[in-house]
């Protein structure tokens, strides 16, 4: 092929190895990731079709759900679709403007993400706290108003990565030792000074998430409080019971990325391949299991998509 015409120093593109130690079991390694891919496009995507059809699912929470899933299809995407790529066709070849755009788009859905989660708990608090006001608090338009303000949050933080990286002078070898465009793995290349680089890409990950989970602790205390001022067993367990799926979502999205970070920046002992692979869970998990946790929890969302898949199923056998 044409792609492997091109040179490691070629200063238009970047070479990705996929997981540096394992290339023999790539094929292997691509029948999880290619089906947790697919597990969560068909979820996500059965989601959007599902909550778009039904009137009765237009309200606050199911319009997150929606943000959540368009946000993790973007966020697989952008990473996946090029892995696959590697693993199946060993075309390891992606440009540098490509390259700098896909780190845009994971590092943007990571933080949109994060604000989503924001905002569920907020959901989770008005609901639970302050029942009689839901309606009036949250209108689907507010929740749109606060869906733009992640989204512009979360292009203001991601932009500077592909900026920054735009003004370096990279050197002849052109390997990035990772499976996608990774923020340090890429500026590690790098002849010129990194220092603002290493600063931004851990204080601000660590910025955003860390007040995002002030945040929602800040909610969840305040639910709790609330919860144990009911006096029923039975009110108790309702409420805490509208929190799970969201608590479940929350503890999937942050574990991997703490685990991630701290095997990045502190786990030097730790061979390549593990960081690569934590890396890859910090997205892949919560992607692929949010939509199946939400569907388990929620009984309104979980038998729309019911009678939608019996109507599929009724037509297949015909």
């Amino acid at each position: 092929m044409a792609d492997f015409n091109l040179t490691p120093s070629d200063p238009s593109s970047f070479i990705l190895t996929g997981i540096p130690g394992l290339e023999a079991a790539h094929v292997w390694i691509s029948v999880p990731f290619s089906t947790f891919y697919f597990i969560s496009l068909l979820g996500n995507f059965m989601v959007l079709f599902v909550v778009g059809k039904e009137q009765t699912l237009h309200k606050p929470m199911y319009l997150l759900l929606c943000m959540l899933a368009l946000t993790d299809i973007s966020m697989c995407t952008s990473i996946v679709s090029k892995a696959l790529c590697i693993f199946w066709f060993n075309l390891e070849i992606i440009t540098v403007g490509g390259c700098l755009t896909q780190m845009f788009f994971f590092y943007a859905g990571t933080v949109m993400h994060s604000a989503i989660l924001v905002t569920m708990a907020f959901d989770r608090y008005v609901a639970i706290c302050n029942p009689l006001r839901y309606a009036t608090v949250l209108t689907n338009a507010r929740i749109a108003k606060l869906g733009l303000v992640g989204l512009i949050r979360a292009v203001l933080f991601a932009l500077p990565l592909p900026l920054l990286l735009s003004r370096l002078p990279f050197c002849a070898n052109h390997i990035i030792a990772h499976m996608y465009c990774e923020h340090m793995a890429v500026a590690k290349m790098s002849c010129g000074d990194i220092t603002v680089n290493r600063v931004y890409g851990l204080v601000i990950p660590f910025v955003v998430n860390g007040l995002d989970l002030m945040l929602i602790t800040l909610s969840y205390g305040l639910i709790i409080r609330a919860v144990l001022r009911i006096f029923s067993k039975k009110a108790h367990q309702k409420a805490l019971n509208t929190c799970t799926a969201h608590i479940c979502v929350m503890m999937m999205s942050y574990t991997p990325f703490f685990f991630s970070s701290v095997t990045h920046w502190f786990g030097q002992g730790i061979v390549p391949h593990i960081h690569i692979i934590m890396a890859n869970l910090y997205f892949l998990l919560p992607t692929t299991l949010n939509t199946i946790i939400y569907g388990a929890k929620t009984k309104e969302l979980r038998e729309k998509v019911g009678k939608y898949t019996s109507r599929i199923c009724s037509l297949g056998g015909h």
